[in-house]
């Protein structure tokens, strides 16, 4: 299973990317919406890690982790998620000639 590692390796690096873009930027919205998509970022990166803990040592122990990871994972994800959806609709509200 060499795909749960390419995939954590992406996510980790687009929610460091996402996290740095929040510095760069001044508009509050903007802020709020790449915290948002960097919180995407982090529940697949939880996700992705807690079935490859699984897969990859198949013990009872990384059972129990990965449970844990998947459902911290599945929470970030889906909140994450609500938030990018929120934000996008909010910035096309806001800026209707874009």
């Amino acid at each position: 299973m060499v795909i749960f590692p390419i995939i954590i390796v992406i996510s980790a690096v687009m929610y460091i990317y996402y996290k740095v873009s929040i510095l760069k930027t001044k508009d509050g919205l903007t802020q709020r919406y790449f915290n948002a998509k960097s919180r995407v970022c982090l529940g697949l990166f939880l996700l992705t890690f807690g079935i490859n803990q699984y897969v990859f040592y198949q013990t009872q122990i990384s059972l129990f982790v990965g449970i844990l990871f998947v459902i911290l994972g599945v929470m970030q994800l889906v909140r994450g998620s609500k938030e990018t959806k929120h934000y996008r609709n909010e910035w096309k509200r806001l800026n209707p000639a874009d």
